[in-house]
């Protein structure tokens, strides 16, 4: 099974940031979209942004401007830039890896991490 492992501190001010990491196993990112997705206490699970293998990047309206998602296929690993962080980006960030072919697609999700935007 292909397992992603999520790393990156907790804590940070307003207006701080902080850098997720998502590592893959099995050397799949270069075939893989990547996405980064949130839940906060009471809330669904929302989408926050997403890169494909070529690169194109897409983000929630809410982070535009603030957030860069990016990886690096070498490394199988995904990762979320946070910049100019505020209370309302608190939630559970997790990763996810989509594999698509031309027959089917499979999800891939990491265990998540907690984000906390506090002063």
């Amino acid at each position: 099974q292909v397992q992603l492992v999520e790393s990156g501190v907790g804590l940070v001010h307003p207006g701080g940031s902080l850098r997720r990491s998502c590592a893959a196993s099995g050397n799949i990112s270069s075939t893989s979209a990547i996405g980064w997705y949130r839940q906060a206490p009471g809330k669904e699970r929302e989408w926050v942004a997403a890169i494909g293998i070529s690169g194109t990047t897409t983000y929630e309206d809410s982070v535009k401007g603030r957030f860069t998602i990016s990886r690096d296929n070498a490394k199988n690993t995904g990762y979320l830039q946070m910049n100019s962080l505020k209370p309302e980006d608190t939630a559970v960030y997790y990763c996810k890896l989509r594999r698509s072919t031309l027959a089917t697609t499979r999800d891939y999700w990491g265990q998540g991490t907690q984000v906390t935007v506090s002063s």
